[in-house]
């Protein structure tokens, strides 16, 4: 059974100051199955973030549905989890009571907020660092933080958007090595923003490439590759020079 199910989606924004209206996305269809790693790949501006918006349930499609589990995402839920580009944690907070935040606001007991937080920390493999500050932290650190905030929650769900944007391109690969260290510990289905064809490549058991704006969905492709995956090797090439070819405006118009 699908765990999303995106029909006919089609989001419009209203330029009120130009008095004009702006598509964003245009009939748009997405299947995700259960553990799944999807990851949205296109250029800037083509809807990406906004589709994932969606899902959480931060914005609302002008025509057509958003299902999780068969049920219409009307607003956020604890069924979703959502790691930003900024790891947007608390820096008043060290990494153990930010990662057990949503466990404190729900009323639980401190032994029981350390304790399940410190699965998720090992998990994301920052343990001794429980008791450090975000501000002592390096932006890859903070953003394993986020990540095991997410899954601490234990959502169906995790929706990422372009968390790794920020980090140099080192980090970034480890980064992305790590998450899938841990989705594949962890279980559930990942759906993944990306501008990054070798991110995608690296991440992803299947990518959506999107055209340009207004957004569509030009071609959905599984990938079969082993991992890791070896970024230099010529099935991950064939792969990449199809995908760059679909991202050329003559492309995406036959996708």
């Amino acid at each position: 059974m699908a765990t999303i199910e995106i029909s006919g989606v089609s989001k419009i924004f209203k330029d009120a100051k130009r008095k004009t209206d702006v598509t964003a996305l245009s009939n748009v269809d997405v299947t995700v199955k259960r553990n799944e790693f999807l990851c949205l790949l296109g250029p800037s501006g083509c809807g990406k973030s906004t589709l994932l918006n969606m899902i959480a349930g931060f914005d609302k499609p002008s025509t057509g549905t958003v299902k999780v589990d068969g049920q219409v995402v009307a607003a956020p839920g604890a069924d979703r989890g959502v790691v930003f580009q900024q790891a947007n944690l608390m820096p008043w907070l060290p990494v153990w009571e930010n990662v057990a935040f949503h466990l404190k606001m729900r009323g639980a007991q401190k032994g029981e907020r350390r304790d399940k937080a410190q699965i998720y920390i090992d998990m994301v493999g920052l343990r001794g660092f429980e008791n450090h500050y975000p501000s002592e932290l390096s932006g890859g650190m903070n953003q394993r933080v986020g990540i095991a905030r997410a899954l601490l929650m234990n959502p169906g769900v995790i929706l990422m958007d372009e968390p790794f944007g920020a980090l140099d391109e080192q980090t970034r690969m480890d980064m992305q090595n790590e998450l899938v260290r841990i989705w594949e510990e962890h279980k559930g289905t990942i759906v993944f923003v990306t501008h990054g064809i070798d991110e995608a490549l690296t991440l992803g058991t299947h990518v959506a490439v999107m055209s340009a704006r207004p957004g569509r969905i030009a071609e959905m492709i599984e990938l079969d590759l082993p991992r890791p995956r070896d970024i230099t090797s010529p099935r991950f090439n064939d792969v990449k020079r199809h995908i760059l070819d679909l991202l050329r405006p003559h492309g995406a118009a036959h996708g």
